[in-house]
């Protein structure tokens, strides 16, 4: 599976409209980013494309029904529970910072994650 690479634009656009709050942060992810809210993620980047995370139905629905919404990451596995936001959005930064505050209120509202923890170092 080829994972595509963002803009430097995609990027700038993306960190333009995370909200700084509490336990809010911006890290890299497979050559994109992505935003978590106390360790669960709630906003990324998929090559050019905005995903949010929407924990409510009625929040999925309204947003899947608008025209150019679609599912988020690789076509052959996309990530449930996340939708692309329509491209020609980027015009419209308030309505992407519209729907990136309510997933980061949605996901902010679970319980932090856990660190995993890391594996025993195998010896030569």
């Amino acid at each position: 599976m080829q994972i595509p690479r963002p803009s430097e634009d995609s990027k700038e656009f993306f960190r333009a409209v995370i909200p700084t709050a509490p336990g809010v942060e911006v890290k890299p992810m497979f050559g994109n980013l992505g935003a978590f809210v106390n360790g669960n993620m709630f906003a990324g980047l998929f090559g050019d494309d905005l995903g949010v995370r929407l924990i409510d139905d009625a929040s999925l629905s309204a947003l899947r029904s608008v025209p150019g919404t679609g599912p988020f990451g690789p076509a052959e596995r996309p990530m449930g529970g996340y939708l692309a936001l329509p491209g020609e959005w980027r015009n419209d930064p308030e309505r992407v910072t519209e729907w990136v505050s309510a997933a980061l209120e949605q996901v902010g509202a679970l319980p932090p994650k856990k660190p995993k923890a890391r594996a025993p170092r195998k010896k030569a």
